[in-house]
Protein backbone atom coordinates (compact mmCIF):
# COMPACT_ATOMS: atom_id res chain seq x y z
CA UNK A 1 0.00 0.00 0.00
CA UNK A 2 1.83 3.19 -0.89
CA UNK A 3 1.33 6.63 0.18
CA UNK A 4 -0.80 9.28 -1.55
CA UNK A 5 -1.55 12.88 -1.18
CA UNK A 6 -3.16 14.26 1.09
CA UNK A 7 -5.07 16.59 -1.33
CA UNK A 8 -7.95 13.60 -1.61
CA UNK A 9 -8.47 14.03 1.90
CA UNK A 10 -8.65 18.05 2.51
CA UNK A 11 -10.89 17.55 -0.60
CA UNK A 12 -13.47 15.29 2.29
CA UNK A 13 -12.86 17.51 5.11
CA UNK A 14 -14.00 20.61 3.00
CA UNK A 15 -17.05 18.47 1.20
CA UNK A 16 -19.55 20.60 3.05
CA UNK A 17 -20.43 17.30 5.77
CA UNK A 18 -23.11 18.26 8.18
CA UNK A 19 -21.96 19.04 11.42
CA UNK A 20 -22.28 16.17 14.06
CA UNK A 21 -23.01 16.19 17.89
CA UNK A 22 -20.24 15.05 19.92
CA UNK A 23 -22.03 12.76 22.63
CA UNK A 24 -19.78 12.50 25.83
CA UNK A 25 -21.00 9.40 27.40
CA UNK A 26 -20.56 7.35 24.12
CA UNK A 27 -17.46 6.40 22.70
CA UNK A 28 -17.79 5.63 18.37
CA UNK A 29 -13.87 6.51 17.94
CA UNK A 30 -11.95 4.12 15.78
CA UNK A 31 -9.59 1.89 18.39
CA UNK A 32 -10.94 0.48 21.43
CA UNK A 33 -12.30 2.38 24.54
CA UNK A 34 -11.63 1.95 27.58
CA UNK A 35 -13.06 -1.26 29.16
CA UNK A 36 -15.00 -2.11 26.03
CA UNK A 37 -13.53 -5.25 24.41
CA UNK A 38 -11.74 -7.68 24.88
CA UNK A 39 -9.12 -10.44 22.59
CA UNK A 40 -6.98 -13.37 23.27
CA UNK A 41 -4.07 -11.73 21.52
CA UNK A 42 -1.65 -9.79 23.67
CA UNK A 43 -2.16 -6.82 21.62
CA UNK A 44 -5.60 -6.35 23.01
CA UNK A 45 -5.18 -7.06 26.76
CA UNK A 46 -2.79 -4.04 26.47
CA UNK A 47 -5.66 -2.13 25.18
CA UNK A 48 -7.96 -3.07 27.92
CA UNK A 49 -6.51 -1.13 29.94
CA UNK A 50 -7.84 2.26 28.73
CA UNK A 51 -6.59 5.57 28.88
CA UNK A 52 -4.92 4.92 32.47
CA UNK A 53 -2.49 1.96 31.14
CA UNK A 54 1.17 1.47 31.16
CA UNK A 55 2.74 1.46 27.77
CA UNK A 56 5.15 -1.51 27.22
CA UNK A 57 8.79 -1.08 27.55
CA UNK A 58 10.77 -0.59 24.40
CA UNK A 59 8.02 1.18 22.63
CA UNK A 60 7.37 4.49 21.51
CA UNK A 61 6.03 6.80 24.11
CA UNK A 62 2.80 8.79 22.99
CA UNK A 63 2.55 12.63 22.65
CA UNK A 64 1.72 14.33 26.40
CA UNK A 65 -1.40 15.92 25.18
CA UNK A 66 -4.44 16.91 26.97
CA UNK A 67 -7.58 17.98 26.85
CA UNK A 68 -8.33 21.61 24.89
CA UNK A 69 -5.25 20.92 22.65
CA UNK A 70 -5.47 22.19 19.20
CA UNK A 71 -4.24 20.22 16.36
CA UNK A 72 -3.24 22.52 13.02
CA UNK A 73 -5.55 24.94 15.05
CA UNK A 74 -8.91 23.21 13.89
CA UNK A 75 -9.36 19.93 15.79
CA UNK A 76 -9.50 20.62 19.83
CA UNK A 77 -9.11 17.13 21.43
CA UNK A 78 -11.87 16.97 24.04
CA UNK A 79 -11.60 13.21 25.49
CA UNK A 80 -8.74 10.25 25.29
CA UNK A 81 -10.77 7.63 24.52
CA UNK A 82 -7.55 5.30 23.95
CA UNK A 83 -3.93 5.27 25.06
CA UNK A 84 -2.03 2.12 24.39
CA UNK A 85 0.99 0.78 21.97
CA UNK A 86 2.25 3.90 21.62
CA UNK A 87 -0.57 5.88 20.16
CA UNK A 88 -3.31 7.42 21.22
CA UNK A 89 -7.16 8.31 20.31
CA UNK A 90 -9.66 11.07 21.22
CA UNK A 91 -12.70 12.65 20.78
CA UNK A 92 -12.18 16.13 19.67
CA UNK A 93 -14.17 19.21 17.90
CA UNK A 94 -13.79 20.27 14.22
CA UNK A 95 -13.49 24.34 15.42
CA UNK A 96 -14.16 24.92 11.65
CA UNK A 97 -16.87 22.83 10.85
CA UNK A 98 -18.80 22.80 14.36
CA UNK A 99 -18.58 18.80 14.43
CA UNK A 100 -17.29 15.93 16.46
CA UNK A 101 -14.70 14.17 14.63
CA UNK A 102 -12.09 11.39 16.06
CA UNK A 103 -8.71 11.39 16.33
CA UNK A 104 -5.34 8.79 16.40
CA UNK A 105 -2.32 10.02 17.49
CA UNK A 106 1.34 9.19 17.34
CA UNK A 107 4.66 9.94 17.16
CA UNK A 108 6.28 10.62 13.67
CA UNK A 109 9.15 8.39 14.92
CA UNK A 110 7.01 5.84 15.74
CA UNK A 111 7.76 2.40 13.98
CA UNK A 112 4.13 2.28 12.45
CA UNK A 113 3.79 6.04 11.55
CA UNK A 114 4.56 5.35 7.77
CA UNK A 115 1.92 2.24 7.14
CA UNK A 116 -0.69 4.28 9.27
CA UNK A 117 -0.28 7.73 7.14
CA UNK A 118 -0.46 5.29 4.02
CA UNK A 119 -3.75 3.18 5.59
CA UNK A 120 -5.27 6.21 6.35
CA UNK A 121 -4.75 8.13 3.01
CA UNK A 122 -5.66 5.00 0.99
CA UNK A 123 -9.20 5.12 3.01
CA UNK A 124 -10.15 8.15 2.22
CA UNK A 125 -9.52 7.50 -1.25
CA UNK A 126 -12.14 5.09 -0.80
CA UNK A 127 -15.11 7.48 -0.27
CA UNK A 128 -17.81 4.81 0.24
CA UNK A 129 -20.51 5.86 2.83
CA UNK A 130 -21.19 2.51 4.37
CA UNK A 131 -17.13 2.76 5.70
CA UNK A 132 -16.27 5.67 8.64
CA UNK A 133 -14.81 8.04 6.41
CA UNK A 134 -11.62 9.31 7.04
CA UNK A 135 -11.19 13.30 6.95
CA UNK A 136 -7.38 14.23 7.16
CA UNK A 137 -4.26 12.74 7.41
CA UNK A 138 -1.34 14.58 8.53
CA UNK A 139 2.24 14.18 9.99
CA UNK A 140 3.01 17.84 11.57
CA UNK A 141 5.44 18.94 14.45
CA UNK A 142 6.84 15.59 15.09
CA UNK A 143 3.06 13.97 15.46
CA UNK A 144 1.22 11.87 13.28
CA UNK A 145 -2.32 12.18 13.26
CA UNK A 146 -5.41 10.57 11.04
CA UNK A 147 -9.11 12.89 11.74
CA UNK A 148 -12.55 10.77 11.13
CA UNK A 149 -15.92 10.87 11.36
CA UNK A 150 -17.39 10.55 14.81
CA UNK A 151 -21.08 9.13 14.95
CA UNK A 152 -23.19 10.18 18.01
CA UNK A 153 -26.22 8.66 16.36
CA UNK A 154 -24.41 4.88 16.62
CA UNK A 155 -24.01 2.42 18.41
CA UNK A 156 -21.59 -0.84 18.32
CA UNK A 157 -22.48 -4.10 18.24
CA UNK A 158 -21.13 -4.68 21.14
CA UNK A 159 -23.71 -2.55 23.07
CA UNK A 160 -26.27 -4.05 21.36
CA UNK A 161 -25.09 -7.85 21.97
CA UNK A 162 -24.65 -6.98 25.57
CA UNK A 163 -28.74 -6.49 25.74
CA UNK A 164 -28.85 -10.03 23.88
CA UNK A 165 -28.99 -11.93 20.37
CA UNK A 166 -30.20 -9.96 17.35
CA UNK A 167 -33.68 -10.12 16.21
CA UNK A 168 -33.13 -12.43 12.96
CA UNK A 169 -34.24 -9.16 10.48
CA UNK A 170 -31.38 -7.39 11.82
CA UNK A 171 -29.05 -10.20 11.63
CA UNK A 172 -29.44 -10.77 8.42
CA UNK A 173 -29.35 -6.99 7.68
CA UNK A 174 -26.02 -6.91 9.57
CA UNK A 175 -24.25 -9.74 7.42
CA UNK A 176 -25.77 -8.55 4.25
CA UNK A 177 -24.42 -5.34 4.31
CA UNK A 178 -21.32 -5.27 6.17
CA UNK A 179 -20.28 -8.42 3.44
CA UNK A 180 -21.40 -6.33 0.66
CA UNK A 181 -19.22 -3.16 1.85
CA UNK A 182 -16.09 -5.45 2.50
CA UNK A 183 -16.52 -6.98 -0.68
CA UNK A 184 -16.45 -3.05 -2.16
CA UNK A 185 -13.30 -2.77 -0.15
CA UNK A 186 -10.79 -5.77 -1.10
CA UNK A 187 -11.60 -4.98 -4.80
CA UNK A 188 -10.15 -1.72 -4.17
CA UNK A 189 -7.32 -3.76 -2.72
CA UNK A 190 -8.44 -2.79 0.98
CA UNK A 191 -8.60 -5.04 4.35
CA UNK A 192 -10.06 -4.15 7.56
CA UNK A 193 -8.40 -7.13 9.18
CA UNK A 194 -9.44 -6.07 12.61
CA UNK A 195 -13.22 -6.76 11.87
CA UNK A 196 -14.40 -6.88 15.87
CA UNK A 197 -17.98 -6.28 17.05
CA UNK A 198 -16.14 -2.72 18.48
CA UNK A 199 -15.76 -1.88 14.72
CA UNK A 200 -19.61 -2.63 13.17
CA UNK A 201 -21.95 0.46 14.54
CA UNK A 202 -25.54 0.41 13.33
CA UNK A 203 -26.87 4.26 13.01
CA UNK A 204 -30.31 5.01 14.30
CA UNK A 205 -31.55 4.63 10.74
CA UNK A 206 -30.59 1.00 10.79
CA UNK A 207 -27.73 1.29 8.12
CA UNK A 208 -24.47 -0.66 9.46
CA UNK A 209 -21.32 1.12 9.01
CA UNK A 210 -17.84 0.05 10.08
CA UNK A 211 -15.03 2.03 11.31
CA UNK A 212 -11.25 1.23 11.10
CA UNK A 213 -10.79 0.53 7.46
CA UNK A 214 -7.02 -0.34 7.27
CA UNK A 215 -6.46 2.02 9.96
CA UNK A 216 -7.00 -0.28 12.86
CA UNK A 217 -4.92 -2.92 11.76
CA UNK A 218 -2.33 -0.35 10.85
CA UNK A 219 -2.04 1.08 14.07
CA UNK A 220 -1.77 -2.16 15.81
CA UNK A 221 0.64 -3.48 13.10
CA UNK A 222 -1.23 -6.06 12.32
CA UNK A 223 -1.03 -8.13 8.66
CA UNK A 224 -2.35 -11.46 7.36
CA UNK A 225 -0.77 -13.18 4.06
CA UNK A 226 -4.96 -14.27 3.38
CA UNK A 227 -6.67 -10.77 3.86
CA UNK A 228 -9.95 -11.97 2.05
CA UNK A 229 -10.02 -14.71 4.17
CA UNK A 230 -9.27 -13.60 7.53
CA UNK A 231 -12.12 -10.77 6.94
CA UNK A 232 -14.65 -13.52 5.65
CA UNK A 233 -13.45 -15.49 9.27
CA UNK A 234 -14.33 -12.16 11.00
CA UNK A 235 -17.88 -11.66 9.26
CA UNK A 236 -19.18 -15.38 10.01
CA UNK A 237 -17.98 -14.43 13.56
CA UNK A 238 -20.02 -11.46 13.85
CA UNK A 239 -22.81 -13.14 12.49
CA UNK A 240 -22.34 -15.92 14.87
CA UNK A 241 -22.39 -13.97 17.94
CA UNK A 242 -25.46 -11.67 16.99
CA UNK A 243 -27.40 -15.24 16.70
CA UNK A 244 -26.43 -16.60 19.87
CA UNK A 245 -24.81 -14.22 21.88
CA UNK A 246 -21.80 -16.17 22.30
CA UNK A 247 -18.29 -16.16 20.61
CA UNK A 248 -17.51 -19.05 18.25
CA UNK A 249 -14.49 -19.81 20.25
CA UNK A 250 -13.32 -20.93 23.33
CA UNK A 251 -12.04 -18.03 25.03
CA UNK A 252 -14.61 -15.19 26.33
CA UNK A 253 -14.27 -11.99 23.84
CA UNK A 254 -15.55 -8.58 23.45
CA UNK A 255 -18.07 -8.70 26.61
CA UNK A 256 -19.15 -12.60 25.64
CA UNK A 257 -18.83 -15.69 26.80
CA UNK A 258 -16.71 -18.23 24.81
CA UNK A 259 -18.02 -21.75 23.96
CA UNK A 260 -17.68 -24.65 25.95
CA UNK A 261 -14.06 -25.70 26.42
CA UNK A 262 -13.63 -29.11 24.42
CA UNK A 263 -16.67 -29.43 22.34
CA UNK A 264 -15.36 -27.12 18.87
CA UNK A 265 -17.29 -25.21 16.60
CA UNK A 266 -20.88 -25.85 16.72
CA UNK A 267 -23.71 -24.23 14.61
CA UNK A 268 -25.45 -21.84 16.45
CA UNK A 269 -28.59 -23.76 16.12
CA UNK A 270 -27.21 -25.97 18.69
CA UNK A 271 -26.29 -23.00 20.53
CA UNK A 272 -29.02 -21.01 20.96
CA UNK A 273 -32.76 -22.76 20.72
CA UNK A 274 -34.85 -20.95 18.24
CA UNK A 275 -31.80 -19.30 15.51
CA UNK A 276 -33.13 -18.51 11.84
CA UNK A 277 -31.51 -22.12 9.89
CA UNK A 278 -30.57 -19.84 7.29
CA UNK A 279 -28.04 -17.62 8.99
CA UNK A 280 -27.17 -20.44 11.01
CA UNK A 281 -25.04 -22.49 8.17
CA UNK A 282 -24.19 -19.14 6.85
CA UNK A 283 -22.05 -18.92 9.70
CA UNK A 284 -20.59 -21.77 9.93
CA UNK A 285 -19.75 -21.57 6.08
CA UNK A 286 -17.63 -18.22 7.17
CA UNK A 287 -15.97 -20.25 10.06
CA UNK A 288 -15.28 -23.32 7.90
CA UNK A 289 -11.68 -22.27 7.20
CA UNK A 290 -11.23 -22.49 11.17
CA UNK A 291 -12.63 -26.06 11.36
CA UNK A 292 -16.33 -25.80 10.79
CA UNK A 293 -18.65 -27.87 9.23
CA UNK A 294 -21.34 -26.95 7.39
CA UNK A 295 -24.81 -28.68 8.13
CA UNK A 296 -25.97 -28.83 4.49
CA UNK A 297 -21.98 -29.80 3.35
CA UNK A 298 -22.14 -25.97 1.10
CA UNK A 299 -18.68 -24.99 -0.22
CA UNK A 300 -17.54 -22.12 2.51
CA UNK A 301 -17.03 -18.81 2.05
CA UNK A 302 -13.48 -17.63 1.62
CA UNK A 303 -14.14 -14.33 0.21
CA UNK A 304 -16.69 -11.48 0.86
CA UNK A 305 -17.52 -11.56 -2.16
CA UNK A 306 -18.87 -15.65 -2.18
CA UNK A 307 -20.37 -14.59 1.43
CA UNK A 308 -22.51 -11.96 -0.30
CA UNK A 309 -23.24 -14.05 -3.36
CA UNK A 310 -24.34 -16.91 -0.57
CA UNK A 311 -26.36 -14.30 1.39
CA UNK A 312 -28.14 -13.34 -2.19
CA UNK A 313 -29.18 -16.90 -2.84
CA UNK A 314 -30.94 -17.09 0.93
CA UNK A 315 -35.17 -16.14 0.89
CA UNK A 316 -35.38 -12.70 1.88
CA UNK A 317 -36.11 -12.25 5.79
CA UNK A 318 -38.54 -9.94 6.08
CA UNK A 319 -38.80 -7.46 8.76
CA UNK A 320 -41.03 -7.87 11.64
CA UNK A 321 -44.68 -6.85 11.17
CA UNK A 322 -44.94 -3.15 12.92
CA UNK A 323 -47.31 -2.88 15.85
CA UNK A 324 -50.83 -1.30 14.94
CA UNK A 325 -51.69 1.69 16.83
CA UNK A 326 -55.82 3.02 16.76
CA UNK A 327 -56.26 6.02 14.81
CA UNK A 328 -57.63 8.59 17.18
CA UNK A 329 -61.57 9.08 17.65
CA UNK A 330 -62.96 11.35 14.57
CA UNK A 331 -63.75 14.61 15.59
CA UNK A 332 -66.13 16.37 13.33
CA UNK A 333 -65.64 20.22 13.21
CA UNK A 334 -67.92 23.17 12.46
CA UNK A 335 -65.79 23.87 8.75
CA UNK A 336 -66.36 20.14 8.39
CA UNK A 337 -69.91 20.31 8.67
CA UNK A 338 -70.09 23.26 5.99
CA UNK A 339 -71.32 25.84 8.81
CA UNK A 340 -67.06 27.76 8.57
CA UNK A 341 -67.60 28.80 11.89
CA UNK A 342 -71.28 31.28 11.40
CA UNK A 343 -74.20 30.31 13.78
CA UNK A 344 -77.01 28.73 12.01
CA UNK A 345 -79.87 30.42 10.16
CA UNK A 346 -82.28 28.47 12.28
CA UNK A 347 -81.30 29.20 15.82
CA UNK A 348 -83.98 27.01 17.28
CA UNK A 349 -82.91 24.02 14.44
CA UNK A 350 -80.59 21.60 16.02
CA UNK A 351 -77.06 20.98 14.02
CA UNK A 352 -76.45 17.82 12.37
CA UNK A 353 -75.40 14.75 14.42
CA UNK A 354 -71.30 14.68 14.83
CA UNK A 355 -71.33 11.20 14.64
CA UNK A 356 -70.02 9.87 11.28
CA UNK A 357 -73.39 8.50 9.25
CA UNK A 358 -73.72 5.08 8.68
CA UNK A 359 -72.31 3.29 5.90
CA UNK A 360 -75.60 3.45 4.05
CA UNK A 361 -76.63 6.89 4.99
CA UNK A 362 -74.02 8.68 3.09
CA UNK A 363 -74.11 9.71 -0.78
CA UNK A 364 -72.03 5.98 -1.86
CA UNK A 365 -74.80 4.20 0.35
CA UNK A 366 -77.38 5.78 -1.22
CA UNK A 367 -76.29 4.98 -4.85
CA UNK A 368 -75.54 1.56 -3.94
CA UNK A 369 -79.41 1.17 -2.01
CA UNK A 370 -80.92 2.71 -5.54
CA UNK A 371 -78.52 0.06 -7.62
CA UNK A 372 -79.82 -3.17 -5.60
CA UNK A 373 -83.41 -1.88 -5.88
CA UNK A 374 -83.24 -1.66 -9.34
CA UNK A 375 -81.14 -5.26 -9.78
CA UNK A 376 -84.45 -6.94 -7.40
CA UNK A 377 -87.03 -5.23 -9.14
CA UNK A 378 -85.46 -6.33 -12.77
CA UNK A 379 -85.25 -9.93 -11.40
CA UNK A 380 -88.56 -9.84 -9.77
CA UNK A 381 -90.27 -9.17 -12.96
CA UNK A 382 -88.17 -11.94 -15.21
CA UNK A 383 -89.62 -14.66 -12.29
CA UNK A 384 -92.50 -13.32 -12.60
CA UNK A 385 -92.83 -13.82 -16.67
CA UNK A 386 -90.88 -17.39 -16.35
CA UNK A 387 -93.55 -18.56 -13.91
CA UNK A 388 -96.56 -17.04 -16.13
CA UNK A 389 -94.85 -18.77 -19.40
CA UNK A 390 -94.22 -22.48 -17.65
CA UNK A 391 -98.11 -21.95 -16.14
CA UNK A 392 -99.88 -21.29 -19.69
CA UNK A 393 -97.53 -24.35 -21.11
CA UNK A 394 -98.40 -26.69 -18.57
CA UNK A 395 -102.39 -25.81 -19.16
CA UNK A 396 -102.62 -23.79 -16.07
CA UNK A 397 -101.57 -26.57 -13.62
CA UNK A 398 -100.79 -24.48 -10.71
CA UNK A 399 -101.43 -26.11 -8.08
CA UNK A 400 -98.49 -28.27 -8.30
CA UNK A 401 -95.58 -26.10 -6.18
CA UNK A 402 -92.92 -28.42 -8.40
CA UNK A 403 -93.92 -27.06 -11.58
CA UNK A 404 -93.08 -23.78 -10.29
CA UNK A 405 -89.72 -23.90 -10.10
CA UNK A 406 -88.03 -22.56 -13.76
CA UNK A 407 -86.50 -25.79 -15.75
CA UNK A 408 -82.48 -25.20 -16.78
CA UNK A 409 -81.05 -28.10 -19.27
CA UNK A 410 -79.72 -30.86 -17.08
CA UNK A 411 -80.40 -29.13 -13.52
CA UNK A 412 -83.73 -29.71 -13.70
CA UNK A 413 -84.97 -30.85 -9.84
CA UNK A 414 -81.12 -31.48 -9.00
CA UNK A 415 -79.75 -30.05 -5.53
CA UNK A 416 -76.49 -27.72 -6.22
CA UNK A 417 -73.61 -28.36 -3.64
CA UNK A 418 -71.76 -25.59 -2.97
CA UNK A 419 -67.80 -25.86 -1.88
CA UNK A 420 -66.36 -24.03 1.52
CA UNK A 421 -63.05 -23.25 2.20
CA UNK A 422 -61.30 -25.68 4.57
CA UNK A 423 -59.06 -23.57 7.15
CA UNK A 424 -55.18 -25.05 7.03
CA UNK A 425 -54.73 -25.93 11.14
CA UNK A 426 -50.66 -26.35 10.44
CA UNK A 427 -48.18 -27.87 8.39
CA UNK A 428 -44.90 -29.25 8.44
CA UNK A 429 -41.93 -30.22 5.90
CA UNK A 430 -41.65 -33.74 4.76
CA UNK A 431 -38.48 -35.07 3.86
CA UNK A 432 -38.56 -38.90 4.41
CA UNK A 433 -35.90 -40.20 1.17
CA UNK A 434 -33.48 -37.61 2.73
CA UNK A 435 -32.31 -35.74 6.04
CA UNK A 436 -35.67 -35.65 7.37
CA UNK A 437 -35.50 -31.66 7.08
CA UNK A 438 -35.94 -29.09 4.06
CA UNK A 439 -36.44 -25.46 5.03
CA UNK A 440 -38.56 -26.34 7.77
CA UNK A 441 -38.56 -22.07 9.47
CA UNK A 442 -40.52 -21.14 5.41
CA UNK A 443 -43.33 -23.95 5.42
CA UNK A 444 -46.04 -22.37 7.34
CA UNK A 445 -45.75 -19.63 4.10
CA UNK A 446 -47.74 -22.78 1.79
CA UNK A 447 -51.10 -21.30 4.13
CA UNK A 448 -50.30 -17.65 4.59
CA UNK A 449 -52.75 -16.14 1.76
CA UNK A 450 -49.98 -13.91 0.26
CA UNK A 451 -48.70 -14.26 -3.21
CA UNK A 452 -45.84 -12.76 -2.06
CA UNK A 453 -43.97 -15.17 0.05
CA UNK A 454 -43.34 -18.75 -0.62
CA UNK A 455 -41.59 -22.15 0.74
CA UNK A 456 -38.99 -23.04 -0.98
CA UNK A 457 -36.80 -26.71 -1.43
CA UNK A 458 -33.03 -26.57 -1.84
CA UNK A 459 -31.29 -26.17 -5.45
CA UNK A 460 -30.56 -29.86 -6.99
CA UNK A 461 -29.00 -30.68 -10.11
CA UNK A 462 -31.55 -32.04 -12.04
CA UNK A 463 -35.57 -31.89 -12.09
CA UNK A 464 -36.14 -35.15 -10.08
CA UNK A 465 -34.19 -33.75 -7.11
CA UNK A 466 -30.69 -34.97 -8.65
CA UNK A 467 -32.14 -38.55 -8.21
CA UNK A 468 -31.12 -38.62 -4.52
CA UNK A 469 -34.43 -38.89 -3.70
CA UNK A 470 -38.12 -39.57 -5.08
CA UNK A 471 -39.54 -36.49 -3.95
CA UNK A 472 -40.23 -34.48 -1.32
CA UNK A 473 -43.34 -32.12 0.10
CA UNK A 474 -45.87 -30.44 3.19
CA UNK A 475 -48.28 -32.44 5.18
CA UNK A 476 -51.19 -30.56 6.34
CA UNK A 477 -53.16 -30.89 9.25
CA UNK A 478 -56.31 -29.88 8.67
CA UNK A 479 -57.41 -29.51 12.61
CA UNK A 480 -59.97 -32.81 12.45
CA UNK A 481 -61.44 -35.09 9.91
CA UNK A 482 -62.70 -33.38 7.29
CA UNK A 483 -64.67 -33.36 4.33
CA UNK A 484 -61.76 -32.58 0.99
CA UNK A 485 -63.26 -32.07 -2.37
CA UNK A 486 -59.97 -30.29 -3.87
CA UNK A 487 -56.50 -28.93 -3.00
CA UNK A 488 -55.43 -25.92 -4.89
CA UNK A 489 -51.82 -25.29 -5.66
CA UNK A 490 -49.90 -22.53 -7.14
CA UNK A 491 -46.08 -22.65 -8.03
CA UNK A 492 -43.64 -20.69 -9.30
CA UNK A 493 -42.10 -22.75 -12.18
CA UNK A 494 -44.07 -25.57 -13.71
CA UNK A 495 -43.96 -28.32 -10.88
CA UNK A 496 -45.08 -31.74 -10.76
CA UNK A 497 -46.77 -32.31 -7.63
CA UNK A 498 -49.21 -35.22 -6.21
CA UNK A 499 -51.88 -35.26 -3.43
CA UNK A 500 -51.60 -37.94 -0.91
CA UNK A 501 -54.00 -39.12 1.98
CA UNK A 502 -53.03 -41.46 4.93
CA UNK A 503 -53.96 -45.14 4.04
CA UNK A 504 -55.46 -46.01 6.87
CA UNK A 505 -57.07 -44.43 9.96
CA UNK A 506 -57.72 -40.72 8.41
CA UNK A 507 -57.80 -39.30 12.01
CA UNK A 508 -53.91 -40.16 12.59
CA UNK A 509 -50.51 -38.28 11.01
CA UNK A 510 -48.93 -41.36 9.43
CA UNK A 511 -44.90 -41.53 10.04
CA UNK A 512 -43.41 -42.92 6.65
CA UNK A 513 -43.92 -42.12 3.05
CA UNK A 514 -46.05 -45.79 2.16
CA UNK A 515 -48.67 -44.60 5.17
CA UNK A 516 -49.67 -42.09 2.01
CA UNK A 517 -51.79 -43.38 -0.73
CA UNK A 518 -52.15 -41.02 -4.06
CA UNK A 519 -55.54 -39.59 -4.57
CA UNK A 520 -54.45 -36.78 -7.28
CA UNK A 521 -52.02 -35.61 -9.50
CA UNK A 522 -51.04 -32.83 -11.62
CA UNK A 523 -48.47 -30.25 -13.19
CA UNK A 524 -48.41 -26.72 -13.91
CA UNK A 525 -47.81 -23.24 -11.90
CA UNK A 526 -51.50 -23.74 -10.93
CA UNK A 527 -52.55 -27.19 -10.32
CA UNK A 528 -55.98 -28.24 -8.59
CA UNK A 529 -55.90 -31.68 -7.23
CA UNK A 530 -59.72 -32.92 -7.32
CA UNK A 531 -59.75 -36.90 -5.50
CA UNK A 532 -61.51 -38.88 -7.94
CA UNK A 533 -63.34 -40.74 -4.83
CA UNK A 534 -64.90 -38.90 -1.42
CA UNK A 535 -62.03 -38.21 0.58
CA UNK A 536 -62.44 -37.11 4.23
CA UNK A 537 -59.27 -37.24 6.07
CA UNK A 538 -57.29 -35.08 8.71
CA UNK A 539 -54.15 -34.80 6.69
CA UNK A 540 -52.77 -34.40 3.82
CA UNK A 541 -49.08 -34.75 1.95
CA UNK A 542 -48.69 -32.28 -1.23
CA UNK A 543 -45.88 -34.39 -2.54
CA UNK A 544 -43.57 -32.80 -5.10
CA UNK A 545 -41.99 -35.18 -8.36
CA UNK A 546 -40.21 -32.83 -10.84
CA UNK A 547 -38.65 -29.21 -10.02
CA UNK A 548 -38.64 -26.39 -12.66
CA UNK A 549 -35.38 -25.21 -13.68
CA UNK A 550 -34.53 -21.66 -12.10
CA UNK A 551 -32.40 -18.46 -13.74
CA UNK A 552 -29.11 -19.62 -12.14
CA UNK A 553 -29.38 -23.14 -13.94
CA UNK A 554 -30.55 -25.32 -10.95
CA UNK A 555 -33.71 -26.94 -9.74
CA UNK A 556 -35.73 -25.88 -6.75
CA UNK A 557 -39.60 -25.77 -6.05
CA UNK A 558 -41.17 -23.39 -4.48
CA UNK A 559 -45.00 -23.61 -3.76
CA UNK A 560 -46.77 -20.05 -3.12
CA UNK A 561 -49.91 -21.14 -1.69
CA UNK A 562 -52.46 -24.04 -0.71
CA UNK A 563 -55.97 -23.59 -0.76
CA UNK A 564 -58.23 -27.11 0.82
CA UNK A 565 -61.74 -26.89 -0.09
CA UNK A 566 -64.92 -29.34 0.15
Amino acid sequence: MVERSTAAVDVADNSGDEPLTAKADQSTADGVAQNRERDTDSSESEEEQGSGGNESPGRTSPPELHSGHKLARRYRLEECVTRVDGFSSWRAVDEKLRRAVGVHLLPADHPRARSVLAAARSSALLGDPRFVQVLDAVEENDLVYVVHEWLPDATELTALLAAGPLEVHEAYQMVSQVSQAMAAAHREGLAHLKLTPGAVLRTSSGQWRIRGLAVNAALRGISSDTPQRTDTEAIGALLYATLTQRWPYEDDAYGLSGLPKGVGLIAPDQVRAGVHRGLSELAMRALVNDGATASRQEPPCTTPEELVKAVGEMPRIRPPEPAFTAPPDYQRTTYQQGNYGRPSSHPGATQPVPTPLPPLQTRTGKALKWAVSALLIAALGLGSWQLADALIERGGKSDDTDQTQPTDGNDKGSKKTTSKPVAISSARDFDPFGDGSEKPSDVDKVYDTSTGTYWQTDFYESADFGRLKQGLGVILDLGKVQQVGKVSVSFVGDTSVELRAPSGDTGSEPQTFTGYTKVAEGSGTNVTLKPSESLKTRYLLVWLTKLPLTDDGKYRGRTVDVKVTS
